[in-house]
């Protein structure tokens, strides 16, 4: 056999390989190898929703579809600051505390001082940027870790958010407000989720095209169009589905959408800007990242403002959806639902590995069984257990993952 008949038979297998089968065999590989993805928590979720749907109707009905989305946006939106300090192997301890103080914010200038709702939000923005800049400042500056700087940020914010309540201890928000309503009951109209609906699978299109046209430029092998148009009909159809089902009762709340639009913006920093690029890299190899002219100080700072400014988020949203500040927000499970959230959804704990999808994976899974066990009238004793238990199950399957991506590349 001539080299131009060898050529063109491994061409044709390369051309075969980027198509469907080529695709699927991929994904097969890169399972085998460890690389798990989002899979545990697709089915994770798959049978949540059997089990709890088996032992009460009511958990698959649309409006209790609903009423889940309206409470997973706020621990959500905590757990999508998380994931920055997770990806560069870090912690933030005080996320729970920093929603509190941030309600507490909000209430104390909205109600008691006065000053208009979009600039109280502004202020506990502004204060959770803040902190997030002190516990980099720690790690820098004196080498404090991030496990104790948290934790001490923890106790403090708790100090400062009983402090700014009072002696009465909540504040009452207006509920005919704007904030209010959003955070309670309002809905998207049908025609316009239908509409958001067909956008991600666009955008997969979008992008996709783009990808191909650079591989192309490059002269790189460019994956198959079907495989392209077969991810982004797929998302369309799931997509669509979900919203349909979801119309049947009172529909998409507009807090979760705004919850997703930021998961969507943060997920494009991570992978397609310099930045993010970045954190992965200080994630993977902290000292090989900086040999590479990384400032690695500065991607620490820049997380952990995330990271904390979202917490502040999530504590507004909380805020906006109870109507009111009080000493109970950002207390009890709040910590470990957002953290959980992370994990659970896909991000290491050991750095280097995740993406902001995992926090909206993540969330869903936490706030399901929370939902299911509270329909089933069960103790909240078992729900911190069940959380346990999914939460150290997360992390054996993380560290298994890593064991066989380090074995499979050694091979």
């Amino acid at each position: 056999m001539s080299d131009t008949q060898k050529f063109d038979r491994a061409d044709s297998r390369v051309r075969e390989d980027t198509g469907l089968a080529g695709a699927a065999r991929a994904f097969v590989d890169r399972v085998r190898s460890g690389d798990l993805g989002m899979i545990p928590v697709i089915l994770g979720l798959i049978v949540i929703a059997v089990v709890f749907t088996s032992l009460n109707p009511v958990f698959m009905r649309p409006q209790n579809l609903t009423n889940l989305l309206f409470d997973a946006a706020a621990v959500g939106l905590i757990s999508l600051g998380v994931v920055f300090c997770l990806l560069l192997g870090e912690i933030d301890l005080s996320i729970g505390s920093m929603s509190g103080v941030a309600s507490a914010i909000l209430g104390v200038l909205w109600v008691s001082v006065g000053i208009p709702w979009p600039l109280a939000i502004l202020a506990a923005l502004a204060a959770g940027a803040f902190t997030g800049l002190v516990y980099a400042a720690l790690l820098n500056r004196f080498g404090m870790p991030s496990f104790v700087s948290t934790l001490a940020g923890l106790l403090a914010l708790l100090g400062l958010q009983l402090f700014l309540l009072g002696n009465s201890g909540s504040i009452n928000l207006p509920f005919q407000s704007f904030l209010i309503r959003f955070g309670q009951i309002l809905v998207m109209p049908g025609w316009l989720s239908y509409l958001l609906a067909l956008v991600p699978g666009l955008v997969i299109f979008v992008f996709g095209m783009q990808t191909r046209s650079e591989r192309a430029a490059a002269n790189l092998s460019v994956p198959a169009m079907s495989v392209l148009v077969a991810k982004a009909a797929s998302l369309t159809a799931v997509i669509l589905i979900a919203v349909w089902y979801l119309n049947q009762g009172r529909g998409v709340p507009y807090m979760f959408v705004f919850f997703v639009l930021l998961v969507t913006g943060m997920e494009y920093i991570l992978t397609r800007t310099q930045f993010g690029r970045s954190i992965f890299a200080v994630g993977g190899n902290r000292e090989a990242a900086r040999r590479a002219g990384i400032k690695v100080e500065r991607i620490r700072i820049y997380a952990f403002m995330i990271c904390s400014t979202f917490a502040a988020a999530g504590g507004i949203l909380a805020a906006s959806r109870l109507a009111s500040a009080s000493r109970q927000a950002g207390t009890g499970d709040v910590n470990l639902n957002a953290i959980a959230a992370a994990v659970i959804g896909g991000t290491s704990l050991f750095g280097g590995r995740g993406s902001a999808w995992s926090a909206l994976l993540g969330v869903l899974v936490i706030q399901a069984i929370s939902n299911g066990l509270t329909l089933l009238n069960l103790s909240s004793s078992l729900r911190y257990m069940i959380l346990g238990a999914v939460l150290a199950l997360a992390v054996i399957v993380d560290s298994l993952a890593r064991q066989s991506r380090a074995s499979h590349g050694r091979a």
